[in-house]
């Protein structure tokens, strides 16, 4: 069987090509940590423990792209709060402040 052929494969959903994703194990974090962590720059890396796929490294700024792109959640400041989440907000709060709600 050819080497790549072991190496796990990942699927980006924006351009639906096939990326090879590289795999090392804990021993090798510590003991090759600068190969691990180059790689990292080239994308998400597995890390396995006896075998077994436990962790995945990736920069910072892959991090950041994979919870903007996934996670629905949005943090807004007062003035900046779309109004139809603002006012979600104010119905919760003065239901809240009737005292009703506590108990659901």
């Amino acid at each position: 069987m050819p080497i790549l052929a072991k190496i796990p494969k990942i699927w980006t959903r924006r351009h639906q090509e096939s990326v090879t994703m590289r795999s090392f194990s804990l021993t090798d974090l510590s003991n090759k940590s600068g190969e691990v962590v180059e790689a990292a720059y080239s994308g998400p890396v597995d890390i396995t423990r006896r075998g077994k796929r436990k962790f995945v490294l990736m920069t910072a700024e892959q991090y950041d792209h994979l919870r903007r792109a996934n996670d629905p959640r949005r943090v807004y400041a007062a003035g900046e709060t779309p109004p139809d989440i603002a006012a979600l907000f104010e119905a919760e709060a003065d239901r809240l402040a009737k005292g009703e709600g506590y108990d659901d």
